[in-house]
Parts: structure tokens; sequence; C-alpha cells
């Protein structure tokens, strides 16, 4: 298949491959290669599990312990003869690295300590050879223990997140005809039937035993496109439903359903590196063949074998990659602690640039809970009948004014379960249901009078004069308007100050977009003093709008809650989803809030800031003091012993020092 495919990438957990293949390799061929593919051919392909296999970091001190007591009892309680024997057995390892490198063609760090280690006992210095390699391991271990930590406590934040669920009462044959109710996801147990709808995550893993939807799976697979659920197909948790409706039974615990899908979610931050950081691990990568080039130099020019071996003890790479990833997982790490999900470093180095941020108005700049404060029926309509139709209607969509409706329903007493057939939810704001065999639909004027051609007949106008700055939603049956609900969306308390607090921080321009009408939203604006807003607006025209600010060369980021914004966050430099928002806005999504706490946004530049801050400095650190250590050992002042001490002492310094918080607690 050499040639005709660029990459594959197995995903074991989603049972899914993802093959590129250039557009002259025809399909047919790799439809008969997959059909050909065994086993043997797909284990040397699957993506790392190492936070997996190791997420708990054992404490430092006792592997520390075990290795300089170690190395002090082979040096001083040893005779000479069986330390050299002994030195020489450990340079085997190191040796047997080298060699793999070189089988690969590869110069690497591995060949670099081989060569170092290979130098000094051809001078039959043993004692430098053992200190090196102690040495090396000692900043391994320190390196190792620092990364891990990173890993294991960005894990631990991200699962003390809480999620709630739908589930299907049991006791009543296969569940699926029995009532929902919603419990925390922590209360599932294997066997359980869940409901996801459009707009919801998958809480677990399972296998689907009604219904049909398009399922994002990117956070497993990376893949963009929705993939078609139905009967007896898997699911699994972290992914999302786009569009559909699926009863799932449990087939794992949800908490180590979430766990699984958290560290997913670490494993591909690692494919979503900032500039910064991927500039970092290619000078990486390319200084290395330069330390052989020096030490080629050296020899030709000094015919010294020990000013040879300090130009081979001394790197770059070690310690610009260990900086970049470690300082990146500590950034998560602390993010997950203050209530923010970044998935990886390009949204931490684009939110510490961007000049222009977008917010969406409903459930983000304004109160993520929101009330009813009128209710108008129409036509020979009770208005409890419409606030009983509209709560049936809106109980299982993610979004504050469906939440809003269904809360008053309950408030008054209002039974509104098993009215409607299917739902359906059309991304241009409302949805189609069925009741009684008559076409039933809710949502925003320009959806239910423009959408959907319900005639107006002078109650538009007369039911907006009424809300004055509340929302109004509208319900019609059968292509008659029946009903409307005015929903109070006041702003959140500090919103004002969160705004301030951003301008402060160097956004240039903050713009409001909402598919709500141009009075609300002119009404909201004012109190937040936002000089840019624009209203009655489509998904596509928000999306629109972003496109057209990145192409003036802005980097942009994009606050936003609903399935309607899913577009525009997708296209932002930043997409930011609010945590108690729909959950497809959150998979496509860079960054979640979990709280909805628009300080969290300061938070999260300040942080970026100060990421960027640190990885500038650890490359500043690291190259003028290795390029004195080279200058150095080379020159003759300082010996190897020296000069390697000092070099794996600062690699495990940076590793240390890039695990410290970025901001105050």
């Amino acid at each position: 298949m050499s040639g005709l495919v660029d990459a594959c990438v197995v995903y074991r957990r989603s049972g899914a491959i993802a093959l590129t293949y250039p557009e002259t390799t025809p399909e047919q061929v790799v439809f008969d290669f997959l059909d050909k593919l065994g086993i043997e051919e797909v284990q040397g392909h699957e993506l790392s599990e190492s936070a997996l296999l190791a997420p708990w970091a054992a404490p430092l001190w006792e592997p520390l312990v075990h290795l300089v007591l170690r190395h002090l009892a082979k040096s001083f309680l040893l005779p000479a003869v069986p330390r050299n024997l002994l030195t020489l057995k450990n340079a085997l390892s190191f040796f047997r690295a080298g060699l793999r490198s070189l089988s690969h063609r590869q110069l690497d760090v591995a060949m670099l300590d081989a060569s170092a280690v290979g130098v000094s006992l051809v001078q039959k210095d043993f004692s430098t050879a053992s200190s090196t390699m102690f040495l090396l391991r000692l900043s391994e271990m320190i390196e190792e223990q620092a990364r891990d930590h990173s890993k294991t406590e960005l894990i631990q934040s991200l699962l003390k997140v809480t999620e709630r669920v739908w589930c299907v009462e049991s006791g009543r044959g296969d569940g699926i005809a029995a009532a929902e109710v919603l419990v925390d996801a922590h209360e599932i147990v294997e066997g359980d039937i869940v409901v996801i709808r459009t707009g919801s995550s998958i809480p677990v893993d399972g296998v689907v035993v009604k219904g049909e939807a398009e399922v994002n799976q990117a956070t497993l697979t990376g893949e963009p496109l929705p993939v078609v659920r139905s009967i007896g197909d898997d699911v699994f948790a972290g992914t999302a439903v786009e569009e559909g409706e699926l009863f799932v039974r449990v087939r794992a615990r949800s908490e180590m359903s979430k766990l699984q899908s958290i560290i997913s979610l670490v494993e591909q931050s690692e494919s979503r590196k900032g500039s910064t950081q991927f500039r970092m691990e290619r000078l990486a990568s390319r200084f290395v063949p330069w330390n052989f080039l020096l030490a080629g130099v050296v020899a030709l020019t000094t015919r010294s074998i020990e000013k040879v071996a300090a130009s081979l003890t001394v790197d770059y790479s070690c310690a610009l990659k260990l900086s970049g990833s470690i300082a990146v997982l500590a950034a998560m790490r602390e993010a997950a602690q203050r209530g923010f999900t970044v998935k990886g470093s390009a949204s931490f180095e684009a939110m510490a640039q961007a000049d222009v941020i977008v917010f969406d108005k409903t459930g983000t700049l304004t109160n993520a809970q929101p009330r009813i404060c009128e209710v108008m029926a129409f036509n020979g309509w009770e208005r409890n009948e419409v606030l009983r139709l509209a709560a049936c209607l809106e109980e299982h969509f993610p979004h504050p004014f469906a939440r809003a409706v269904v809360n008053r329903a309950a408030e008054e007493h209002l039974d509104h379960r098993g009215l409607h057939a299917d739902v359906h939810y059309i991304k241009t704001h409302g949805i189609v249901s069925a009741v009684s065999g008559k076409r039933t639909i809710i949502g925003s004027g320009h959806f239910v009078f423009e959408d959907e051609g319900v005639p107006a007949n002078g109650m538009r106008s007369a039911v907006e004069t009424a809300a004055g700055h509340a929302s109004p939603l509208y319900l019609a049956v059968d292509g008659v308007l029946v009903g409307a609900l005015c929903i109070d969306d006041p702003v959140k308390p500090h919103a004002i100050n969160a705004l301030s607090d951003l301008r402060a921080l160097g956004f240039k321009r903050i713009i409001m977009l909402t598919g709500d009408n141009h009075h609300t939203a002119a009404f909201v604006a004012r109190k937040l003093a936002i000089s840019e807003f624009r209203a009655n607006l489509l998904p596509e025209e928000k999306h629109a709008i972003l496109e057209q600010l990145k192409a003036e060369g802005h980097t942009v980021v994009m606050v936003g809650d609903g399935i309607n914004d899913s577009p525009a966050l997708s296209v932002a430099d930043v997409g930011i989803a609010m945590g108690d928002g729909a959950a497809i806005a959150r998979e496509v999504a860079d960054v979640t809030l979990a709280d909805s706490d628009l300080f969290s946004l300061a938070a999260l530049r300040r942080l970026s800031m100060y990421l960027l801050k640190r990885m500038d400095t650890s490359y500043r650190f690291t190259m003028v003091l290795n390029t004195a250590l080279l200058a150095l050992g080379i020159s003759g002042i300082m010996p190897v012993s020296m000069s390697s001490l000092i070099h794996n002492g600062s690699t495990a310094l940076i590793s240390v020092a890039g695990t410290r918080p970025y901001l105050p607690s």
C-alpha cells in the first residue's frame, strides 16, 4: 500500500480507521486494501494510550532515592573492576537505543546520549561515563514525573466536572416506554437506558436500542463529519448527537466512560499545538544533527576526545520539547481547576493574540436562567394549553429559553408528557412535532412567520409591543398561530464588569450577534455598553460575519452556547462554549466554560498570555545556557562532568518549573 495511502490512524475505542490518501489513488483500491487488512497491520498504527496506562504518577522520591543510593553504592563501595564492568553493562541500554535510532536513520537524542557515553568509555574514563548515565537517568526520571504529574492533575480536574442525563425509568419491559427522569451521570449503571437528543452529548459507552441520529465523533477520531448511528450500533461517551434521537443501553460505568473521553481529549491535545510550541519542537528535532556536526568540527580541529565529548554531552532538544509540552499541560490543568476546559496549546495561543471577541446574546451575555413573564393565547386556545404544549416541545432541548418554558410549566403543575410524537429541532430557530396528527411548531418570529409561512394577522407587532425588551416565542398548530410566550432574559449581573476586564486586557472590539429581534438586542447592547451588534441573524449569517472578520486580518474569539452557534464556533480562531449550553456547541468549541462565568474569559486571557511568556522564557533560557555550556566545554574551561551536570540539572529544573501555577489562587 506504500505510496497509495499517506497516513493511517487506528482508533481502537471507537473501532474506526482513518485513512488519508491522495486524489490519484482510486477509492476501490483503498476499499480492497481494507477488506484484506489484518490485525497485524493495524496494531502498529494505534494512537498511544499512555495517559490511560499510567495516569496516576507514583511519588517521585521513591525511585529518585533508589537511583541515587544505587549510584553512590556503586561509586564508593564497589572495587574498580566490578564497578567498571557494571558501568559497561549499564551503557548497553544507551547503545541499544542509539542503534535503534540509527537503524531508522534518525539522528536524535538517543544517538546523542549513546555517543556521549561511548566517547567517555573510549577514553577509559569510566567515572565520567557513569556520572553521565546517572545524570541522564535522573533528568529523564524528573522529566517523566513532571509530565505524568501534569497529566494526572489535568485528568483529575476534568473528572470533577458533573453531568446530568435523561434516564428511562426501569421496570416496564425493555424500559423504552417508561417515564424519563433527569439524573446525575454518575448514578447511571450498566444496563440502564439513557435518551440523547439533538444537541446533547452522549455520556456513556453503550449500544443503540431505539432511534437513529447523526453523531459527531470528532473527540474520538478527529473526523469532523458526523456518522449515522441506529439500532445495534455502538456509541461512545464524549461524542454528541447533531440531529436525531437515540435510546442507548449503557455498556460501561459512566465514570470509566468519562475517563476514556477525557483521556481522548488529553491525547488529542497533542494534535492541537500552537505555532509557538510547534516551532520549539521543530527546532528541538533540528538541533541534534548540528550537535553531531559540531562534534565533527571539534574532532577535526582539536583532536581532543574530551572536547568532542563536551560537544555531545550538551543538547537543546530535551529542554525545548519538554518545556513546551509540560507548560501546556500545566496550563490545561489550571484551566480545568478554574472551570474551563481547553483542548490544546493552539487555543491558548490564539486567545492570547486575539483582538476581537464576539458574543452570542441568549445564555451567554444574558442570564442562563431566563423566566416567562407572560403567556398569550390566540384563536380560541387557553393560556394553560399554550404553556403545556410549549413545555412538551421544549423539554428535551438544551437552551435557556427551553428551560424557562419547562420550569414555568412545572411551577404551574401542568403535566406535559406524552403529547407529541417525534420531535425535530430545526437549526434556524425552531422545533417541529406532531400533536394529534397536527403539525406543531414553536420558535422565533423569523422561523414561525417567515420560514414556516404562518400568517401573523397583526398579532406579531402586538406581541412585540407587549413584550417590551423581553424575547417572544411563537407557537403554531397546523399553520395557525395559537400562542406566544414572552421570556424575560436579563443580562448577567457582572457581565459589564467582565467585558470591561476584557477591554483592559487588549480586546479592541467586542461584538454581539443574536438571532433575537432588534429591539431586544439593542436593549441588551445599551445595558452592556456594546457599540457593535447585529440582530435577527441565522446561524449561517453569524458564520459569514466571523469569516469576514478573519478575512480582515483579525484573530477572533467566539463565545456562544446553542446549537445555532456551532457554525460560528467552528470557524472562530477560538470557539468558547458555555458549559450549560448545547453539547454539540461544546464539542465543536475549543474551550468550554463549566460554570458559564464570564470572568473566566479574563482568566483564560491572562493564563494564555502567561503561557506564551513562560514558553518564550524557557526557550531563551535553554538557548543561552546550553550555548554557554557548549562554549565552556569545547574551550576546556569546564570539565565534561560539570557541563553534563548543569545541562541535565537545568533540563530537570525547567520541567519542574513548567508545572508551577500561572495565576494567583
